[in-house]
């Protein structure tokens, strides 16, 4: 599994999905501001590892009005995005894509899984 203690187990294989597979869609992008950044650290298996935290801010169309939108989620990443995230400053702005995951392997909050960063 990975350095977070989440339920995903963290693998080098990858898995093509199609896009009428909508029992397996988990893709997230968001825009935020990067407001905490853990300390780069190494899986047992070697593999770069951050957790940070961001905060998304922003105004979407919702029932034909506009909601505004104001949260932080807990974030992780891995390998070459990892080492990218730690080279990166508390207040960055960035926009990133990953996937929902448990944070904790018998909680029931998530974290976003970072898997690309523009």
């Amino acid at each position: 599994g990975c350095a977070c203690s989440c339920s995903c187990r963290l693998n080098t294989q990858t898995t093509r999905r199609t896009a009428a597979d909508v029992s397996g869609s988990n893709r997230l992008t968001l825009s935020a501001t990067l407001t905490q950044r853990g300390d780069l650290r190494y899986t047992p298996a070697g593999i770069p590892a951050i957790d940070c935290t961001l905060l998304h801010q922003s105004m979407q169309a919702e029932a034909g009005g506009e909601r505004k939108v104001d949260c932080e989620v807990f974030a992780v990443a891995f390998a070459e995005v990892a080492k990218r995230l730690a080279g990166m400053t508390v207040g960055s702005d960035i926009r990133c894509e990953g996937f929902l995951a448990r944070r904790y392997r018998t909680g029931i909050t998530v974290a976003l899984h970072i898997t690309h960063i523009d």
